[in-house]
């Protein structure tokens, strides 16, 4: 994949609300502003479950990282990874393997400074702002290039990630050009979100955060469960597959009971 003349870092627009710092706020994290958690009640006025979604597709990060971490793997690239919080990927990942490799990537610019800031002390962690739609200004970035060995097995993590990404930008080839890189017995882990088996009056609310988005200039696309589960073409699924969020290796009955859960696919598959 080429990259387009519009592809790159964001500039810092702190009057302007970031969908990476509303997802902050909906955590609980502390790094917004006024005009994300302004934008942030607004959408939750609409759609309260939003705060519900963005719990469980961390739950589901949290629980992959620790899957591949059971199968070996100890390095991670995580695009379009936001803004950190408590959890993240080397958090996660360090408790257990405490030289882990992981490279962060994301083109907000509060989440690239702050990261800086929070990974300083750590030479086996980094961020690169950069925008995902342009592989190789991820991939031979130098800190990819020192900290990630793709002779050896990664853990690629596009987690909420390519619901951002829109059909001009074609996601599959996007995928591709990624996995590309990926030696055997690598690792590939998505969630996106969904509305196909949701009941009327949810997908009527999704179709208004959809519409909430594009007004703050963040345009989300939802997809059905075939096209996720085609990223994963030619890769051996992880069990049980692309499913509700909730349903991915669960570890809480009571995430399985929550109003969002048909809201979110998430999956994983091993590069034979």
């Amino acid at each position: 994949m080429t990259a387009e003349a519009e592809y790159g870092p964001k500039e810092l627009q702190l009057d302007i609300p970031s969908a990476a710092r509303a997802y902050d706020y909906f955590l609980g994290g502390a790094h917004n502003f006024e005009a994300d958690r302004a934008f942030a009640e607004q959408v939750r006025a609409m759609v309260p479950w939003v705060p519900d979604v963005a719990k469980l597709n961390r739950s589901f990060l949290r629980r992959v990282v620790g899957y591949l971490l059971d199968q070996g793997i100890d390095q991670f690239l995580d695009l379009g990874s936001g803004i950190p919080t408590v959890g993240n990927v080397h958090e996660i990942a360090q408790q257990r393997v405490p030289d882990a490799r992981v490279v962060y990537v994301d083109y907000e610019p509060v989440a690239y400074k702050y990261a800086r800031t929070l990974l300083a002390g750590d030479p086996n962690t980094a961020i690169i702002q950069a925008d995902v739609r342009d592989p190789l200004a991820v991939l031979d970035a130098p800190e990819t290039r020192e900290l990630i060995d793709f002779s050896r097995p990664v853990g690629l993590l596009m987690v909420g990630l390519l619901l951002f990404i829109g059909p001009q930008d074609n996601p599959a080839e996007l995928v591709r050009t990624y996995r590309d890189r990926l030696a055997p017995g690598s690792y590939l882990a998505i969630s996106h979100i969904a509305d196909e088996h949701a009941p009327e009056e949810l997908r009527a609310q999704v179709a208004t955060l959809v519409a909430a988005y594009a007004q703050a200039n963040e345009h989300v696309y939802v997809r059905e469960r075939t096209e996720i589960e085609s990223w994963f073409d030619g890769m051996e699924m992880v069990e049980p597959g692309v499913v509700f969020l909730p349903d991915w290796r669960s570890e809480s009955p009571d995430e399985a009971q929550n109003v969002a859960r048909p809201l979110g696919y998430g999956g994983a598959a091993r590069l034979p």
